[in-house]
């Protein structure tokens, strides 16, 4: 009986030791993991959640938009796409059968252009019609992964696209990210979804995490015919709840076709529609969160910030923008490389200004020069009379938003009515 207690008792210590041992090495790797995401999370500046209570509420298109227009505007950018079960960034982005490649540092985010880096668990699905079927805790694993594991670099913005609802991702998304700068909230007009985005803003609430603002999103539609608005979804309901919930009411968004058609062919609204009453509104909505401050930088920072400006640099301010046209005889050119000179104007977008202008010789015409010559001036918009579809798209990767159809005319004209939003587009003269 003595020996059978004294092995018995031997038993124990060496399974408490084990266990002890155990317990430690798990608090370890927690510790590591914690300290990973850190590292990561304290490279971005902003980070921004965009919920929705509702599905169908177009919450994916906004939050495209919203890293498109950062992006636009010289921000580096990282979209998160945490729609587990069904994620829409990647067909939004033209970027479905993309595959996420590793290094020995992590996993390497799609680069979409030259600022704006994308993740979503599409990247990961063998096949399209795959169904990710997964519980809590596999969820929670993937998006911090996502988070702790994805090269994201230095950003400006992280933009995090979270499923509708209450439930896990969004839960997983706000636990994780500690100190986000808030939330964003979608909703349509009608009471079936207002009454669920109320849920959104409790969901906030509880977790102390700011909200934003909330975007009214299919606010009416306006008949390309007759120009009659008709509420097929109601009208102001979005406004009236942010106003009874007491957080900020950022705009609506009309119902455009154009925004169904851009998003099943990969190519992002503002891209392809830029001068539209609907971009406009989406980039009202959008402009409380495009000037949220930057993060202030340490002394080291702020010296090289100083020593890298450059006095003739027009690349605009907040609330200006600039915009570039190609020139012939000091008019529009027909087609932009075929113009002898770049009118480059930074021009305040609330009065219609223009602040500054610069006039410089056109380069040499190679193909695929201007764009990233345009870019180094300090461009961000090119309005042309013609432009082939590949020149399109470099200019696009560049972070430059284009616009073609307009008629040559004196440049002032054409800056007026683009910000007045009233500039008459044709044909794109040169789609080749």
């Amino acid at each position: 009986m003595e020996k059978h207690k004294k092995n018995q008792t031997k038993d124990d210590q060496q399974s408490s030791s084990k266990g002890s041992h155990t317990c430690s090495q798990k608090h370890l790797n927690q510790l590591t993991e914690q300290l990973q995401l850190d590292e990561r999370l304290d490279l971005i500046d902003h980070k921004i959640l965009v919920l929705s209570g509702k599905g169908g509420v177009g919450k994916s298109t906004i939050a495209a938009n919203l890293a498109l227009s950062l992006a636009q505007a010289g921000k580096q950018v990282g979209l998160l796409d945490i729609d587990i079960h069904g994620p829409s960034i990647p067909r939004l982005f033209g970027l479905e059968g993309q595959v996420l490649t590793g290094t020995q540092d992590g996993l390497k985010p799609i680069e979409y252009s030259e600022n704006l880096k994308v993740i979503s668990v599409g990247f990961l699905l063998r096949k399209l019609d795959d169904a990710v079927i997964w519980r809590g805790p596999l969820k929670y694993g993937i998006i911090k992964q996502f988070l702790k594991d994805v090269e994201w670099g230095k950003l400006d913005y992280l933009i995090v696209d979270s499923p509708p609802g209450t439930g896990d991702e969004p839960l997983s998304i706000a636990q994780l990210i500690k100190n986000a700068d808030g939330a964003l909230i979608i909703t349509t007009p009608q009471d079936l979804s207002i009454n669920d985005v109320r849920k959104s803003i409790e969901f906030c609430r509880v977790l102390n995490l700011p909200v934003l603002g909330v975007i009214e999103n299919m606010s009416g539609f306006v008949c390309p015919h007759c120009n009659n608005r008709i509420d097929i979804f109601k009208s102001g309901g979005g406004k009236k709840m942010a106003e009874s919930m007491m957080v900020p009411f950022l705009g609506s968004i009309p119902l455009d076709p154009d925004l169904v058609t851009t998003s099943d062919s990969g190519l992002p609204y503002l891209f392809r529609y830029p001068g539209s009453e609907t971009a406009q509104a989406i980039q009202r909505a959008l402009l409380p969160i495009m000037k949220l401050e930057a993060r202030v930088p340490d002394k080291k920072e702020e010296i090289v910030t100083r020593q890298n400006i450059n006095e003739d640099d027009v690349r605009a301010d907040d609330g200006k923008i600039n915009i570039a046209i190609p020139l012939v005889e000091n008019r529009l050119s027909a087609h932009f490389g075929h113009c002898n000179e770049f009118l480059i104007a930074k021009v305040d977008r609330a009065s219609g200004d223009i602040l500054k202008r610069k006039l410089v010789p056109a380069p040499p015409h190679e193909p695929g020069m201007l764009p990233s010559w345009l870019h180094d001036q300090g461009a961000q918009v090119i309005i042309a009379g013609g432009m082939g579809q590949r020149a399109q798209q470099l200019f696009q990767q560049k972070g430059l938003t284009v616009v073609v159809g307009a008629e040559s005319r004196e440049p002032d004209v054409i800056i007026r009515d683009y910000i007045n939003e009233t500039l008459t587009l044709g044909e794109n003269l040169c789609d080749h």
